[in-house]
């Protein structure tokens, strides 16, 4: 598959992860015909946290792909910790490596390639996160950090303190939930779709060379349900069909093209655990769509042009 740089770590990654936020609800023989198509499909990334399914997500994945060196040397493997169900989020020195001992031992390896603080932490002290981060560095824990669903302002403070670049942001974004975009696209305007409400963290991380990961990149509202083949999206669905006709695939495979189109160069985080679908998203690394195509997609989903 196609790999870009993730941010200015030096890490080559393919364009596509593989998001495991539902795998501990797959069989394990499932959950190994799933991973084992990933890897024939050169979907290497993959992407996990340890609240998913309150870490058996990480476990049966470890079990399904039969952990070993030689199987751990053909994968990246990318954690998130700092959120404590309906208790607290908790960016603190110990539960950060608290936090990445159980991702280690439930993956059955000896470090990371990718930890991303999950979600900001209204409390978090960045002296802390710096310690922390070294630590695990120094260790040979993780090799690269990054962070999710932070603004510009918050990953500033963040890198005030942190020796290491920031790799990533894991961000919501989709067609129908795109207002990272469409707010620059109404700057100076007075109209509700101007209204900022991330700090143009889209252009913050491309000048900082930060690789923004889309997560949900099929669903609409938080968790609503996906807009593809959705009656509530006639005009954007009828839009998608007709381009992905052209192309021969998908509409799944011309929803992901659409945020790879972006000169951002982004890395959206599949969620699917079905195999069919898996083979449309990674076809999208291999689809360039028109700038009309584009525009014609982002006007379809409801968003207007000034």
């Amino acid at each position: 598959m196609r790999t870009i740089n993730l941010g200015l770590s030096g890490l080559r990654v393919p364009v596509i992860a593989v998001g495991c936020m539902r795998i501990n609800k797959l069989e394990l023989a499932e959950a190994g015909r799933f991973i084992g198509t990933a890897l024939d499909l050169g979907a290497v990334f993959f992407d996990h946290a340890d609240i998913y399914g309150g870490g058996a997500s990480e476990e049966i994945f470890t079990k399904a792909i039969d952990m070993k060196s030689a199987v751990r040397e053909k994968i990246l493997l990318q954690s998130k910790c700092g959120i404590r169900p309906g208790a607290a989020f908790d960016f603190s020195k110990d539960h950060i490596l608290k936090s990445v001992d159980g991702s280690l031992k439930r993956l059955r390896t000896e470090y990371l390639d990718v930890l991303l603080l999950h979600r900001p932490d209204a409390l978090v002290e960045p002296e802390e996160v710096a310690e922390a981060f070294g630590i695990l560095q120094a260790s040979g824990k993780v090799r690269h950090f990054g962070v999710s669903n932070q603004n510009p302002m918050q990953i500033a403070l963040l890198q005030k303190y942190v020796k290491q670049p920031i790799a990533a942001n894991q961000l919501q974004l989709s067609i129908t939930n795109c207002s990272m975009i469409s707010q620059g696209l109404h700057n100076n305007m007075e109209d509700e779709f101007a209204l900022g409400r991330d700090g143009s963290v889209l252009d913050f991380c491309r000048l900082k060379d930060i690789t923004i990961q889309p997560w949900s990149p099929f669903q609409y509202g938080f968790f609503k349900g996906v807009f593809l083949d959705n009656p509530e999206f006639p005009e954007l669905n009828a839009k998608i069909n007709q381009i992905a006709k052209k192309y021969g695939v998908a509409n799944t495979t011309i929803a992901l093209a659409w945020l790879l189109r972006h000169p951002a160069k982004m890395q959206p985080v599949t969620g699917t655990m079905n195999i069919g679908r898996l083979k449309d998203c990674v076809k999208a690394a291999d689809i360039t769509i028109t700038r009309d195509e584009w525009y014609e997609i982002f006007l379809a989903a409801g968003n207007v042009l000034p």
